[in-house]
């Protein structure tokens, strides 16, 4: 496959009724392969034109699409393509961290308007809550009239069981807190905006699916290396949850710690790990988060954790492609791009040395979101899940 190739979506149906799917679908096609005539919208969802060309007039009319400059063929009448408009849709995504807190504003074309970050040693509800009420209020400061009143939800995502690992933090009990928080409850205080919350690896991978390279391939396992390593799963183009809502758990795949004894992967492939290094090495760890997009201070004690988080990541794509055929593993993380590319060609070299027989090795690619993943794809789960198809 071509990596400029885009899979295609489950086609429409024509049947009365069905109006809030086909538009979805209408506004899908556009969102992943960009602005296009109405002809070839039809040809792509197995409308019939008449179809589409309703569904373009609604939506242009409800503001979620705009025109384009008109296209003239070698024969007939221009073609007019349609596109989304930017401020059809906006909203709140709040990348809830254990060690960052990240809250933007996002548009319909994936674009982050404006963001608000805070650091801390690890997160407490109240500072939380306050840093996401004041944030809210300034970011909407910021906007249009027209653009605060496309606001549409709050999406947040947050790891599964924020209170547990506490020693690897260095937290206090304090953390027990969060198993009582009624994130409805807090938020409804201070915004009647509808809720939406994901884990933050699977919001990622979300946001990689919608924005990066997740259009390149129909089946892949994505993972994202931020305190601890976490990921997701993609299956026929679509981000799988799980009944659950803990696919793609990768950071409990089993591993091989320093000490030789059992543990998982994400006692040997995180970035906590990384922090504890510099810290033991005189450093200041918290570095790591406030200037993520510089590492080179710490380049004695990164390079030996790439090597090492390389290692593990070449074993666990092996273990998750024995359950499910991937055609990709996607790594990205929270840490500079170079990082980032050091990590997948080690990890290619280190899959190349495997023993895969009964298996097709993925392929290992870099992914192109970045660092800012989680926060996107938190304000992605409002918009997608209100306007667009899975």
């Amino acid at each position: 496959m071509k990596d400029t190739e885009i899979r295609s979506l489950r086609p429409g149906v024509n049947l009365t009724g069905v109006r809030a799917h086909n538009e979805r679908l209408i506004l899908s096609l556009i969102q992943r392969h960009g602005e296009m005539p109405g002809a070839e919208l039809a040809k792509l969802a197995e409308l019939s034109p008449q179809t589409v060309s309703n569904i373009l007039r609604r939506l242009e009319a409800d503001g979620f699409l705009r025109r384009g400059a008109p296209q003239r063929g070698r024969v007939g009448k221009p073609s007019t393509p349609m596109a989304l408009d930017p401020d059809g849709a906006l909203s709140f995504g709040l990348k809830l961290g254990r060690r960052t807190s990240d809250l933007a504003v996002m548009n319909l074309h994936g674009a982050v308007l404006e963001q608000r970050r805070i650091a801390y040693r690890y997160p407490m509800p109240d500072r939380i809550f306050a840093f996401l009420r004041e944030g809210m209020e300034t970011l909407s400061a910021g906007l249009s009239p027209r653009q605060r009143d496309s606001l549409c939800g709050l999406g947040i995502a947050a790891p599964s069981e924020l209170w547990r690992w506490v020693e690897a933090l260095g937290a206090s009990d304090e953390l027990a807190v969060w198993q009582d928080v009624d994130f409805a409850e807090e938020i409804a205080a201070f915004s009647d905006l509808p809720l939406f919350t994901e884990n933050d690896a699977t919001a990622a991978c979300r946001a990689e699916h919608a924005f990066g390279r997740g259009r390149e391939f129909g089946d892949y396992a994505y993972v994202f290396i931020g305190s601890f390593i976490g990921g997701g799963v993609v299956m026929n183009s679509s981000v799988i949850v799980g009944g659950r809502r803990n696919a793609g758990a990768f950071g409990s795949l089993p591993a091989i710690g320093a000490d030789g004894r059992r543990t998982q992967l994400l006692d040997t492939a995180s970035i906590h790990l990384l922090e504890a290094q510099i810290v033991r090495a005189g450093g200041d760890g918290a570095r790591l988060w406030s200037e993520p997009q510089d590492w080179s201070p710490f380049a004695a004690q990164v390079e030996p954790w790439i090597a090492r988080t390389a290692l593990e990541l070449a074993e666990a794509a092996r273990t998750v492609c024995a359950v499910i055929d991937f055609e990709a593993v996607l790594i990205d993380g929270a840490f500079p791009a170079p990082v980032r590319e050091a990590i997948v060609t080690r990890a290619r070299e280190a899959l190349a040395g495997l023993d895969m027989r009964g298996l097709v090795a993925p392929r290992i690619e870099a992914a192109r979101v970045g660092g800012n993943a989680r926060a996107i794809g938190a304000a992605a789960l409002p918009i997608f899940s209100q306007f667009f198809q899975e």
